[in-house]
């Protein structure tokens, strides 16, 4: 079995305030990311973070101890390079990561393509880039040829004359 590269924290509390302020001192105490939460019953969550074995350390640490101050801090530990199998038991463990990256990968329509697009569709697609010309508001008021002209533009077939 095979080691993944991060370590996993985890900061187990009794109800969500509890959690949250776990959560918010483990991100700021340290260079982790917060990546999930699970609820079990009778008001048990857990947070999860992970980042490099130190961080992860510190940072639950400092969760741990938010967690005492505004509720109950029922456990807390860290796994050091936990084996590839421990995430994937752990539902939606990365799935917010995935996310993200599909984010920073707008949809490549072809031009000839986007004209048979509905206006949802197209809205859609120029709200998945970071750098599109129109705010959010001024994409969910833009009519269907605008946004046709402005994708091809980025998608680089805004280039003829």
């Amino acid at each position: 079995m095979r080691a993944t590269s991060y370590s996993l924290g985890m900061i187990e509390t009794l109800g969500l305030p509890a959690l949250i302020a776990a959560a918010d001192a483990a991100a700021k105490a340290a260079d982790v990311k917060v990546v999930s939460y699970e609820g079990a019953d009778a008001g048990i969550v857990t947070v999860y973070v992970i980042g490099d074995v130190s961080s992860v350390q510190a940072a639950v640490d400092a969760g741990a101890e938010a967690a005492r101050r505004v509720g109950t801090l029922l456990h807390s530990h860290v796994i050091p390079r936990p084996d590839e199998n421990v995430p994937k038991m752990l539902k939606n463990l990365l799935k917010p990561e995935v996310k993200e990256e599909a984010k920073a990968e707008p949809a490549q329509v072809p031009a000839t393509k986007l004209q048979d697009q509905s206006i949802n569709d197209l809205r859609k697609m120029a709200r998945s880039y970071a750098d599109f010309p129109l705010t959010t508001n001024e994409i969910n008021m833009a009519k269907k040829e605008d946004l046709i002209r402005l994708l091809e533009e980025k998608q680089g077939g805004g280039d003829k004359a």
